[in-house]
């Protein structure tokens, strides 16, 4: 495969976003001993239909019930360890994208500190706040919402995750005054030791306690990443990049030429689809975020399971508007295992699956060490020289190989 064949292509990189397959050998330090988000949703609805996923390998990487090994897949698979710090989506997709986080993003298991409020009061100009303590998001709207209704003071928590998430009404605080909070939350007060791994936007409707659902209009407001990262450098080297979902707002807008934020992972799928058929050159690389954020976190096994179902029916869709040179590459951030009491992500390896049709089909790529050896490789395809820029190694070389 020469590097003008390699160059002529696309990749589209699909992260299912806390699709984890088995616990890290550390995950005790971080509570997650026995998570295992696809095995134990699958244990947990009797079996998962995946036969798109299973063709390509899935159910070689795990014992996932329903979901078969296959003696000869159509795709290559493996899994990857994590080497960064924590289990955050801010520091799990800087490592699929080449970075390391050496340093863990500070969390707060006893809500944020005085002086870290008080600066949040002053810098966004609010009378005081609400909360202020780990919740999960759609239990705490139903504590607080009729008490920020009354006052207009914004409802803010966190989680075992890094992140500073604000609440609001929609009608209390618009949506250009929420987005406006975060960002200067963002820029003025998680910084320093408190520079939290993401500020969330969470917005929410509805009339009073009971009735209050969070809307699709959630807005990330994450760190910039500390050093060169593979969107970075593609851009760098005129290669197109488009950022769907989430992507946007995890590289805090660097090193990508289009940015589509959706709202579901319907909508996500949709538009791969779409950017796929238009894109003949360059990187598309996808977050959906339905699995973690509707199940993952609010521990529903059944809606996980029905959304990697729904995934799994357009995988061939996806797969068909990929031309014999493109990679197709399928993986994820970390787990948020829906059967463990915790709501919050938990410590895993992820799968990696790679489709090319003018490829190798069946390769083990075995238990990767890191993340970033999907970074790298997608580096790899496009032939360009990062110098070591970028932390991985790539396993590129196993999937052009011609049968």
């Amino acid at each position: 495969m020469t590097p003008t064949q390699r160059n002529s292509g696309k990749v589209v990189f699909v992260v299912l976003d806390s699709v984890g397959v088995g616990e890290l050998p550390d995950a005790r330090l971080y509570g997650d001993t026995g998570s295992n988000t696809l095995v134990n949703t699958a244990e947990a609805v009797g079996g998962l239909k995946l036969p798109n996923l299973e063709s390509l390998g899935l159910g070689n990487i795990a014992s996932i019930k329903s979901v078969r090994p296959v003696e000869r897949p159509a795709g290559c698979f493996g899994k990857m360890g994590e080497l960064s710090r924590g289990k955050d989506s801010t520091a799990g997709h800087w490592e699929l994208c080449g970075i390391i986080t050496k340093k863990a993003f500070p969390t707060y298991p006893n809500g944020f500190p005085p002086e870290l409020i008080l600066k949040f009061l002053d810098v966004t100009k609010r009378e005081g706040i609400l909360g202020n303590k780990p919740a999960s998001g759609t239990v705490i709207i139903q504590e607080l919402g009729d008490e920020h209704r009354r006052t207009g003071y914004p409802i803010v928590y966190t989680s075992g995750d890094s992140v500073f998430q604000i609440a609001a009404h929609e009608e209390v605080i618009t949506l250009p005054q929420l987005y406006e909070i975060c960002q200067r939350t963002r820029d003025e007060v998680c910084v320093g030791d408190h520079a939290v791994g993401r500020v969330i936007a969470r917005p929410f409707v509805g009339d009073k306690a009971g009735s209050y659902v969070r809307t699709a209009n959630r807005r990330d407001f994450a760190l910039d990443p500390p050093s060169l990262t593979l969107l970075d450098l593609l851009m760098e080297n005129d290669i197109p990049t488009v950022g769907i979902g989430k992507i946007d707002d995890l590289f805090a807008g660097r090193g990508l030429m289009t940015k589509i934020h959706t709202k579901s992972n319907d909508e996500g799928i949709e538009k791969i689809i779409q950017e796929s058929r238009n894109l003949h050159r360059g990187l598309i690389m996808a977050n959906l975020v339905d699995f973690d954020m509707l199940y993952g976190h609010r521990n529903d096994p059944v809606g996980f399971a029905r959304a990697l179902e729904y995934f799994d029916s357009q995988l061939g869709k996806i797969i068909d508007t990929l031309n014999a040179d493109d990679l197709l590459i399928i993986s994820a951030d970390h787990g948020n295992d829906p059967t463990t009491p915790s709501t919050d992500h938990s410590r895993e390896y992820v799968p990696i699956l790679c489709v090319r049709k003018n490829g190798k089909n069946g390769v083990n790529l075995g238990t990767r060490k890191s993340f970033a050896d999907a970074g790298k490789s997608v580096a790899a395809y496009f032939d360009v020289d990062e110098s070591g820029a970028l932390a991985g190694e790539s396993f590129l070389r196993a999937v052009l190989l011609s049968t």
